[in-house]
């Protein structure tokens, strides 16, 4: 059958994350030692981990848990025993800065998307992370014309697999879940999700394993343009 709408995850499956992650965190270092906090690349590392672990704690479920400029002044206030605003700033603005320069468009991203759009099917980013960056990416990543609407958890304030994330898009695009496809990389949060509430789903470029056996994808890709084949 076709469809009439397609969601998208954004990290992981329209890009690859752990180089521009890498990056990021290397340049944050460099931040931090030009500020002059004389930090090795295992300790500053540690000492990021140390903030993360904090902020994820106390902050799971909630978009602003994998805010970097969380973690960064968690971890400087960990380190100096009291906050570091223009520190923290500096470091969360080296880090994305590299990150979003670092980014590249897995192969036939931008051709599939045009065809879906070309061929009248609304295409939605459905993702896991605060506002403002992720626009960020999807801008920097130059797919803005190929998307009809972005929605993150920091607007449902809650996160994938909640249904929250799946069903006020549909709302939005006046679309129902028999309509439409998820294409994600996390087999919780995508492909549970998506299933919980109707949604085709398609694992890509897969980064979470199925330690439960009891979520299974629709369909499975090896390129993103076998995405073509689910939808139309």
């Amino acid at each position: 059958m076709s469809y009439e709408a397609v969601f998208f995850d954004l990290d992981d499956t329209l890009y690859s994350y752990p180089e521009c992650n890498e990056a990021g965190k290397a340049a944050a270092w460099e931040a931090a030692n030009d500020r002059g906090y004389d930090l090795s690349r295992a300790a500053f590392d540690d000492l990021y981990m140390e903030g993360r672990r904090e902020v994820k704690r106390e902050l799971a479920g909630t978009a602003s848990a994998h805010e970097r400029f969380l973690y960064f002044k968690r971890a400087l206030e960990i380190h100096t025993g009291t906050h570091r605003s223009r520190d923290a700033l500096a470091l969360g603005d080296a880090y994305w800065e590299t990150y979003v320069e670092e980014m590249e468009l897995f192969e036939g991203v931008r051709e599939t998307l045009a065809e879906l759009q070309a061929a009248g099917v609304d295409v939605a980013i459905v993702s896991n992370l605060t506002t403002r960056i992720q626009m960020e990416k999807i801008d920097a990543l130059g797919i803005e014309e190929h998307v009809d609407l972005v929605l993150t958890s920091e607007e449902t304030g809650r996160e994938k697999p909640a249904s929250d994330m799946f069903t006020l898009p549909l709302a939005k695009l006046d679309r129902r879940p028999s309509e439409t496809v998820m294409v994600g990389d996390d087999v919780e949060a995508d492909v549970e999700g998506g299933n919980a509430v109707g949604l085709t789903t398609v694992l890509f470029n897969e980064t979470a394993d199925d330690e439960t056996g009891h979520c299974r994808p629709d369909h499975q890709i090896d390129a993103f343009a076998e995405v073509l084949e689910v939808v139309l």
